[in-house]
């Protein structure tokens, strides 16, 4: 199972934003440098998150984009449906109409159990979370010395 870009660079650029939350706004421009994003595809990344009020958009001189409420309320689950829509590991957990043995399935079942450890951890974690993790690895870099 693989992810796509799309959700990786969303959170990439999501985990920018929330890091530089002290700034009034965020030009995309500079979020699509430090996370090594293409400009053009981070502002259609925006899209969802802008509908989904998850960022929000400022135009103007001062303009720019800034997260529409704090990092502790956002799920990365929330940005995952956003992004990427509706998920099931295999069509039969979201529609099991498609197969006729979807009842006695157990491989159904082991599908729809790995779904739901996915979807736990994507709903336990927030965008403050992610923050964390972040500073604690540049704290562990910068008071890493090499000889």
């Amino acid at each position: 199972m693989k992810l796509s870009a799309k959700l990786e660079y969303v959170t990439r650029a999501l985990l920018d934003l929330a890091l530089h939350r002290g700034e009034e706004r965020v030009l995309l421009r500079e979020i699509a440098r430090r996370q090594q994003i293409p400009l053009r595809y981070l502002e259609h990344l925006m899209r969802p998150l802008l509908g989904g009020k998850i960022v929000r958009s400022t135009r103007g001189t001062r303009g720019g984009v800034s997260l529409a409420r704090p990092p502790e309320e956002i799920k990365l689950s929330e940005v995952m449906q956003l992004i990427e829509g509706q998920t099931a590991l295999v069509e039969c957990i979201s529609n099991p109409g498609v197969c006729g043995r979807s009842r006695s399935c157990a491989t159904r079942d082991m599908w729809s159990e790995l779904e739901a450890t996915i979807n736990g951890v994507l709903s336990s974690i927030t965008l403050h979370d992610l923050m964390e993790r972040q500073k604690q690895k540049e704290q562990a870099e910068a008071i890493m010395y090499y000889i």
